[in-house]
């Protein structure tokens, strides 16, 4: 008997066969976002770093109406004195004290949240389109050019995060925007790394085989079919790099690479300004830090708990 051979697939066959791979790899019952978003609301540390984050977010977006003072006011300047400064409580009309310069530190905080956000929302977003351009590039050409742009982000990440941070905003100078583009730059090789690997995993799957039988090209492949599918955890990663992108911030304006007056509403300048004060006034140091802590942990929380809603071996449990 002879055997008989499978019907050839003609070209619109072999597109249900990519959408069909598409879909298995999606996930089923609703679609791959659907279910992320399923695993995120049953998930309570998720919930705990989404208040967080949002509280965050909401402060820093209503600053000019939480506020009661202006940013760089000093309302309370006649109550300082060499010896004392007015402490939380102590005046009705400044609930958390006053600093050195007559501040009020409750208006203080809630810039410094709006100054916080804007450096880890600029940063972050410069160092993911960086990564994800040498990713993608890497990963799709592959050959010499992976070789190149890898051994160049080796290097890179051979030396410390903070201490790249730090060199790149002595170099470009004591500004706002230089310490955006300092932590961004240290950020873009974790961001081509991971989309480079992500994008080499998804090429060998099923999707990509099929498209490739069609004579689909190697740009339109990776644009339509590989990238949207590996762009997954760098999704994740950019969501943990805030939290940290919030913690480099204010370590480099702790260092005074911030730029700015001394009385700037920013929590890595409210931290340098309270070293002289911890024997009088230790909530200079407390506050602004406390708030650094609990933004850095809400960021992660919701992180974490997206990267294991995203994770496939946590799925098919």
């Amino acid at each position: 008997m002879s055997a008989t051979l499978p019907p050839a697939q003609g070209p619109g066959e072999v597109l249900d066969t990519v959408a069909v791979a598409q879909a298995e790899m999606k996930g089923g019952g609703g679609g791959f976002w659907h279910d992320v978003f399923r695993r995120l609301r049953r998930n309570p540390t998720a919930w705990i770093g989404a208040v967080i984050v949002v509280l965050f977010l909401l402060v820093a977006a209503l600053a000019p109406i939480l506020a009661p003072y202006a940013e760089t006011a000093l309302p309370g300047s006649r109550n300082i004195t060499p010896t004392h400064i007015p402490g939380p409580g102590e005046l009705a009309e400044f609930p958390l004290g006053l600093d050195r310069f007559g501040g009020d530190v409750l208006s203080k905080l809630i810039w410094g949240a709006q100054a916080s956000l804007l450096v880890g929302v600029v940063s972050t977003a410069l160092g993911l389109v960086g990564g994800m351009l040498l990713g993608l590039l890497a990963g799709t050409f592959g050959g010499w050019v992976d070789t190149v742009i890898m051994r160049i982000v080796d290097i890179i990440l051979s030396v410390p995060n903070l201490l790249l941070a730090v060199s790149i905003a002595a170099i470009l100078g004591q500004t706002p925007s230089a310490v955006m583009i300092a932590i961004g730059a240290s950020q873009v090789p974790i961001f081509a790394r991971l989309l480079r690997a992500s994008m080499l995993q998804q090429r060998s799957s099923e999707y990509v085989l099929s498209a490739q039988t069609l004579g689909l090209g190697r740009g339109r492949i990776t644009m339509s079919h590989v990238l949207p599918n590996a762009i997954g955890p760098v999704i994740v990663q950019g969501t943990l790099t805030l939290a940290t992108a919030v913690i480099d911030a204010a370590a480099l304006s702790f260092l005074g690479l911030g730029g700015g007056r001394p009385e700037t509403a920013e929590w890595g300048r409210m931290l340098t300004y309270a070293q002289n004060e911890l024997a009088i006034a230790p909530w200079l140091a407390f506050l602004p830090g406390i708030c650094i802590a609990v933004t850095a942990l809400g960021f992660t929380l919701f992180g974490e708990a997206l990267r294991e809603a995203m994770d496939p071996r946590t799925r098919a449990r």
